[in-house]
């Protein structure tokens, strides 16, 4: 009886290869850094966030709390003696329209408030963070609805 001779590659060291070859594409994925629209999406979930505690402190305290955009970040003014917020973007060259100071409280409702916020690359469309007064803050697109 004369044995053949097998050429190709059995089913499980295809399958051990493709296993291989995802793990390292994940890999490179991870290690990728995030594009400039979901790093302008994370410094409007993170202004959202300060302003409602800002918010809460105000109605908390009975005090008017002011978010004022700075050219190299932001303050709030009017917090209590001991309250620490950040002052500083995660990145340093976000961009805020209007340039206008942001009346947090101490009324339950507040003024309809837009803020815009643009990374000068111009790679990432704006975002915006609204409210109509009553509800917190929102991240919506400039094509978004407004509350």
């Amino acid at each position: 009886m004369a044995r053949t001779q097998s050429t190709g590659f059995t089913l499980l060291e295809l399958l051990v290869v493709i296993s291989i070859m995802a793990l390292a594409t994940a890999g490179v994925s991870l290690a990728i850094r995030d594009g400039g629209e979901r790093q302008l999406e994370r410094e409007a979930e993170r202004l959202a966030t300060l302003l409602e505690s800002a918010r809460a402190q105000a109605r908390t305290n009975g005090s008017l709390v002011i978010w004022r955009p700075m050219p190299q970040g932001f303050r709030f003014e009017g917090l209590p003696q001991g309250v620490k917020m950040p002052g500083q973007w995660l990145q340093t060259a976000v961009t805020v329209q209007p340039a206008t100071p942001v009346v947090l409280g101490p009324e339950p409702l507040i003024p309809r408030q837009t803020i815009t916020l643009s990374l000068p690359d111009g790679n990432s469309p704006p975002l915006q963070l609204v409210t109509d007064g009553l509800r917190p803050f929102k991240v919506q697109s400039l094509q978004g609805s407004r509350p």
